[in-house]
């Protein structure tokens, strides 16, 4: 059943809790992305996207596929593959600890349930879930594939060859995303690299392209439901995300400086009292 705006606000709440104890937990990890993707995640898991743990399978057979190409946001990642079924919320603490199914980035090594593809070497993201979107319509599976991507991962040229790429194969299955926060490791994208108008850019290359606002849950699923509108024109679309890093707490939000940066404990305590806690409780 389908959440309300007002639970998936409180859902998204919990999710930015469980980010940050787990980074703080380790002493690192990347909440910066994490916590800028977090409503778009929650709103994709809870009322977007075709998935069941129960009947979960890694080829993604008659399901939608989801892949993460920014493969250092997994606190986001790993967060929602527990809160909507596919392990349990103790696991969360044992991220990134020696052993671990839940790895700086994501693995299938250990079969962790949810993920589909190995990823972490950014802008590798997008091609595999284009394959994947191909392979699909191969098969005659009439679901979706999911990817989302980073602005700063956007300067990788493989994003760019996998986006020509599903414009040539008519992969109207693919919807990719981009959390477009302004922010990468280094600084703000546009001092890095200054990749200019991304909307422009997605467009030349002949894709559909969507922008709304990542923390306004009303614009992420009129942009989920534009983007599946697209189903049968043979057209790949991309949705924009406007978002800020490190969203929700005050001194994470805006800067890069918390992109890779785990949190002490009395910088935690803080943060947690800004986001206040929710019914759901920490893992």
């Amino acid at each position: 059943m389908a959440k309300t705006h007002e639970e998936l606000k409180q859902m998204a709440t919990q999710v930015r809790r469980d980010i940050l104890r787990m980074v703080c937990m380790a002493k690192s990890g990347h909440p910066g992305g994490s916590m800028s993707s977090t409503d778009i995640l929650t709103a994709l898991y809870f009322n977007q996207m075709k998935h069941n743990p129960a009947t979960w399978r890694r080829d993604g057979k008659g399901q939608d596929v989801f892949i993460l190409s920014a493969g250092h946001m997994t606190p986001v990642y790993y967060s929602l593959l527990a809160r909507t079924g596919y392990f349990p919320l103790t696991e969360l603490s044992t991220f990134r600890q020696m052993g671990t199914r839940l790895q700086g980035h994501p693995s299938v090594r250990k079969d962790l349930p949810g993920i589909f593809q190995a990823s972490g070497s950014l802008g590798q993201g997008l091609s595999a879930a284009a394959g994947i979107a191909l392979a699909k319509k191969m098969d005659k599976d009439d679901n979706l594939v999911y990817c989302l991507c980073g602005d700063g991962e956007s300067e990788e040229g493989q994003i760019w060859e996998a986006g020509m790429f599903a414009v040539h194969a008519g992969l109207d299955n693919l919807i990719a995303m981009t959390d477009w926060n302004g922010k990468q490791i280094d600084g703000p994208i546009d001092e890095v690299a200054g990749i200019g108008d991304l909307a422009a850019k997605w467009e030349a290359w002949g894709w559909k392209v969507i922008v709304a606002d990542a923390h306004d849950f009303a614009s992420i699923e009129q942009a989920f439901q534009l983007a599946k509108a697209g189903k049968g024109s043979g057209v790949p679309t991309m949705i924009l995300f406007k978002s800020e890093m490190g969203h929700g707490v005050s001194f994470m939000a805006g800067t890069h400086k918390w992109h890779g940066a785990a949190p002490k404990p009395e910088q935690l305590e803080q943060a947690l009292s800004e986001l206040g806690e929710t019914p759901l409780g920490d893992f």
